[in-house]
């Protein structure tokens, strides 16, 4: 997996490093998950570079939300919905493996998010809930971002869309989610 803790921005010394690794990463044989909140720009870019790479390479994209005022407040910085939705169909539409990771579902009920990307998916859509969500020290602006999400992840809440997608092949669950429905062994 490429980046492990950050995503691959439009900065060229950023970016010229990235590349390499990920160049070197492909030319020794290794088959290389990108994930990463999408800039179109640096997807189209990863392209023009290793397309003869393709088979190798699977796009992870994080895209918890189709609501940017909610991206906004959660991810400041990150892409915004559309672009995030324009790379993933960029990525499928050139043939690459594609998957989403929706971790921490942002929106109430992410059913709408999994129906959009879907058609674009040709691996798996990852769901998982936030894991620390503090309490304490909030500002009042905060206050109805952070009441928002704990009702997100309530376990009756969890379980109907537990019961939703569970047979959904491409679905996947976090351990997040099933940590907190009981369903880790």
């Amino acid at each position: 997996m490429f980046p492990s803790t950050h995503d691959i921005f439009d900065i060229p010394k950023y970016e010229e490093a990235c590349f390499s690794v990920i160049g070197n990463l492909l030319s020794s044989g290794n088959e290389v998950l990108i994930t990463t909140k999408p800039r179109l720009s640096i997807i189209k870019k990863i392209d023009k570079k290793f397309s003869s790479f393709k088979e190798q390479i699977q796009f992870r994209f994080t895209i918890t939300s189709s609501d940017d005022h909610l991206l906004e407040f959660w991810e400041p910085n990150a892409p915004r919905f559309e672009e995030r939705l324009k790379s993933l169909q960029f990525a499928f539409k050139k043939g690459y493996k594609t998957s989403v990771s929706i971790e921490p579902f942002l929106d109430y009920n992410p059913e709408d998010l999994i129906n959009t990307i879907s058609p674009y998916i040709t691996e798996s859509i990852w769901l998982g809930i936030m894991n620390y969500i503090p309490r304490n020290n909030l500002r009042k602006i905060e206050i109805p971002f952070y009441n928002s999400i704990r009702e997100n992840y309530s376990e009756k809440h969890l379980r109907e869309i537990y019961q939703t997608f569970n047979d959904s092949p491409k679905i996947r669950w976090k351990n997040s989610i099933k940590k907190k429905l009981k369903l880790l062994t």
